[in-house]
């Protein structure tokens, strides 16, 4: 059997700060951190006795456990009511995704996928024939995921002391050698395209010399893109990392030849484009301003002040049509 899960405090909505033995903390910081002990503690004692798991009954089972314990962590924290009000402010709010593997027969190849989340973080699998996206975001304007890099929707079901929330449920079949992973929207979601991600995880794992060195490079370089907090666990199954490398070679290459090179090409050129495009911009405002100046001193020849002298002349002039007009 396999446990494989990620818990997302969620910061705007979990911003309140709360006294606790530890120091302040956010409802966000506290949330995942319950969350994520009783899942796992739950998940244990319902994998290892049933070697066929109800996954309705799994899901439900985790609703009330989570809900139980962060409604009783919410009370232990006696905080006075927020003077704040607002529909997206949450108590102890978090996602959740989390996948459960259960071999269906000793020695096969076969595994049970059970899926359960809530919120909009993921859980993928890694084939070597590519990857794919396991669960589908709890948001208010859904998208496909693509769109959804693009449109920032509010997430529309999430864990929390006091709201209802529910448990989504999925069971799949996957066939080993793959690679399971769960992770938070800080990983996939400031990626150019799906595609980027698969090739980001893919490229560092061809890179690495252990899952160590792939774990450090992995974070290193999500943390130099992503504009959020960011957290993934992966398992690997039926197979060594060196075998690993080898079965996911082809696919790396397949995805630079058809579709990061070709878009990497592309972004380049408009990257290109746009540095062009801003000379020109800075060419065009110096020109219009050197012309204009010298345009403006006739433009504006009667919008001038007269000097004193003509001002006089002007004053005499006017004195005399005055005294001449009947």
């Amino acid at each position: 059997m396999g446990l494989v899960a990620v818990f997302d405090g969620m910061g705007g909505a979990g911003g309140t700060v709360y006294e606790t033995p530890e120091g302040r903390r956010t409802g966000a910081y506290l949330a995942s951190r319950i969350a994520r002990d009783v899942v796992e503690q739950r998940m244990l004692d319902l994998l290892e006795p049933d070697w066929n798991l109800n996954g309705e009954a799994a899901a439900e089972d985790l609703h009330g456990s989570v809900q139980q314990a962060l409604r009783e962590r919410l009370a232990e924290l006696n905080a006075p009511p927020s003077g704040l009000r607002s529909r997206l402010l949450r108590a102890l709010p978090t996602t959740m995704a989390v996948v459960a593997l259960q071999r269906t027969q000793p020695g096969g190849s076969t595994w049970a996928c059970h899926l359960l989340w809530a919120g909009d973080s993921r859980a993928y699998v890694f084939e070597p024939a590519g990857a794919r996206q396991l669960t589908t975001d709890d948001l208010r304007d859904p998208g496909d995921a693509m769109a959804n890099l693009h449109h920032d929707s509010v997430v529309s079901n999430a864990i929390s002391a006091d709201t209802d929330f529910h448990v989504n449920y999925r069971r799949i079949e996957l066939r080993a050698p793959f690679l399971v992973a769960c992770a938070t929207d800080g990983c996939f979601g400031y990626m150019s395209t799906p595609m980027h991600f698969e090739h980001l995880v893919l490229s560092r794992l061809q890179r690495a010399r252990t899952t160590t060195a792939w774990s450090a490079s992995l974070q290193s370089e999500i943390a130099s893109i992503t504009g959020d907090d960011a957290a993934m666990s992966m398992m690997g199954v039926g197979a060594t990392l060196k075998e690993f490398q080898a079965l996911f070679a082809p696919r790396v290459a397949e995805l630079e030849e058809q579709f990061i090179g070709p878009l990497d090409e592309l972004n380049d050129a408009v990257a290109q484009a746009e540095r062009e495009l801003e000379v020109l911009r800075q060419r065009q405002l110096a020109t219009t301003t050197a012309i204009w100046s010298r345009y403006k001193a006739g433009y504006e020849r009667y919008l001038q002040p007269p000097d004193d002298a003509a001002g006089a002349a002007d004053a005499t002039l006017d004195g005399q049509n005055s005294e001449e007009t009947p």
